[in-house]
């Protein structure tokens, strides 16, 4: 396999806990109260923006600050890479200088950095974040981008991801999904190809073996 394209949070960075619970102080403070069933259902998964206008609607005054100070507090509580469980890392760097790597995510480009940076994994080629599209997961822009950027056809990838919008998009683009337990239900996840427990060295060694 020519390529490896990751989903960010919740894939490569164990954070949608994190995520939940800032999306959850922020709208508070907009007096839209989400829940954390409310979030897992319906919104985790998505882009930033997407988040965002789905709860509090397009348009929404808000949405710029809202934006910026998801930013800063996710770089607050998770920019020392420790949300980057060791069996991950481990899966990364195995593939590291075997296959070409990349990033797909609805997250911005700064908090991506920072997270790989602090656990060790500067080692992805390509980096697609939230400022690079216009629409997010589940739309498949993204992926193909990614694509274009590798010059490499959807045969040649395999897309890792942890929820159904990410699922969908790298269907979409026509790429074979492989999905990871543990954001979502594993009945949820019935659109990827193949459904694993975790991202690790086992899972790597068997996808570039093919």
């Amino acid at each position: 396999m020519a390529a490896l394209i990751f989903d960010f949070n919740g894939t490569l960075s164990d954070d949608e806990g994190i995520q939940c619970a800032i999306f959850r102080e922020l709208f508070a403070d907009q007096r839209r109260p989400l829940s954390e069933q409310e979030y897992f259902d319906g919104l985790a998964g998505r882009s930033d923006p997407e988040i965002v206008e789905r709860w509090l609607g397009t348009g929404h005054p808000a949405t710029a600050d809202v934006l910026e100070r998801r930013v800063r507090l996710f770089r607050e509580r998770a920019g020392d890479g420790s949300t980057v469980p060791p069996h991950v890392r481990e899966a990364v760097l195995r593939a590291s200088g075997r296959s070409r790597l990349a990033v797909v995510s609805g997250a911005a480009r700064s908090e991506i950095d920072m997270v790989l940076r602090a656990a060790g994994l500067d080692v992805f080629e390509v980096i697609v974040s939230a400022e690079d599209v216009t629409r997010g997961k589940p739309d498949p822009e993204g992926y193909l981008l990614a694509l274009l950027r590798l010059r490499l056809q959807v045969t040649d990838a395999v897309a890792i991801e942890d929820s159904p919008p990410g699922i969908e998009a790298a269907k979409a683009a026509g790429l074979r999904c492989v999905a990871v337990l543990g954001t979502a239900p594993r009945e949820r996840l019935g659109q990827a190809d193949e459904i694993v427990p975790r991202l690790d060295a086992g899972l790597v060694d068997r996808l570039l073996a093919r």
